[in-house]
């Protein structure tokens, strides 16, 4: 790490702790789905990485719709080149990463369109990813995305699994642990 980027995140840091001394973090965050389908619990993940939450707390989706879209304001992290997974840091300060399908980096970017790249400024329900589901499927591969807050241990984690959920619907509502 570079000593800029070293200086800039003790920086954000500082400042960050003051909000919170000072009152002024939001109080609620909430996390948009990032694709249309099926909430379910993350612990039906079948791959350990996601379903004993090892990345952080969060939920999945069986999707229904081949898009993702931005769940939140901010930047993009990390946009894979395959496609497969994107991580955004966003505006209130949450770490999110949406990964497409178990296993997916394997088939190196084949049915996936990438439409933002890392650095992108992003807006809630930007299209960042297209994804051919039956082509997924035919491949052998299972399409469940978990949609994790990697961060998620500086919050207080809530999520709204059960239902079928529309793009953007809240899926997760975080408030900053005291």
């Amino acid at each position: 790490m570079s000593f800029y980027k070293h200086r800039k995140g003790e920086a954000k840091g500082m400042f960050e702790k003051f909000k919170k001394a000072m009152g002024m973090m939001p109080k609620e965050f909430e996390i948009g789905a990032p694709v249309e389908g099926e909430a379910v619990a993350v612990s039906q993940v079948s791959d350990p990485t996601f379903g004993e939450e090892i990345l952080g707390k969060g939920i999945a989706i069986i999707p229904s719709v081949g898009k993702v879209l931005a769940p939140v304001d901010g930047v993009i992290d990390t946009m894979f080149e395959t496609g497969h997974a994107v991580s955004i840091h966003s505006a209130d300060g949450t770490d999110v990463l949406v990964h497409v399908g178990l296993d997916t980096i394997s088939l190196k970017g084949k049915y996936y369109t990438i439409h933002k790249q890392t650095g992108d400024t992003i807006k809630k329900g930007d299209l960042l990813i297209e994804f051919d589901i039956e082509g997924i499927k035919s491949e052998g591969y299972d399409v469940i995305t978990p949609v994790i807050i990697c961060n998620s241990d500086e919050y207080n984690f809530t999520p709204h699994i059960g239902a079928h959920v529309k793009p953007l619907d809240t899926v997760i509502t975080l408030t900053p642990a005291k």
